[in-house]
């Protein structure tokens, strides 16, 4: 199997059976993430005991590239402490942004499916925008953009707004 097919596969897979989908009904930390150009729009709710990501949910209307990575993202940080998910953060954003990413995106398993959209600019931050919520969730930010000066990708082409 090509690794568009399988790139396919997983995405279309977490979109009709989304891990983790729904919100917290009190949550020790959450926030809300505004994708303005695709239109997606999350909300990662968590709860963090003793810097462990106990339970993790999102929910939200987005493209299936944003909710692919939700799902996968959650499942993937759950059970981890806050240090690791800010950790495996920073592995997907250099996965799916930089020229070398996949090679450097071991311990990320299944989600290396996503290294290939570093080709497709105008999709990279939907693949980022809940990674990017997580972070602003475990920092205690109420809310994060993908535009502008909230831009969580520096230098990412777009311009202040």
């Amino acid at each position: 199997m090509s690794s568009k097919q399988m790139y396919q596969e997983v995405i279309l897979d977490h979109c009709k059976k989304p891990r983790n989908w729904g919100t917290l009904s009190e949550p020790t930390h959450k926030a809300e993430g505004i994708n303005p150009l695709c239109g997606d729009h999350i909300l990662v709710s968590m709860n963090v005991v003793n810097e462990k990501i106990e339970n993790i949910q999102y929910e939200g209307e987005s493209c299936a590239i944003c909710m692919a990575s939700g799902s996968m993202m959650t499942a993937k940080v759950k059970g981890k402490v806050c240090a690791e998910a800010l950790d495996m953060t920073e592995q997907f954003r250099v996965l799916t942004t930089e020229p070398d990413g996949a090679d450097r995106g071991e311990g990320l398993g299944s989600l290396a499916v996503f290294s290939g959209i570093r080709d497709l600019p105008s999709r990279v931050k939907c693949a980022l925008l809940p990674w990017h919520t997580l972070i602003a969730a475990i920092n205690s930010q109420t809310e994060i953009s993908t535009e502008g000066d909230k831009d969580p990708v520096p230098g990412s082409g777009t311009t202040k707004g």
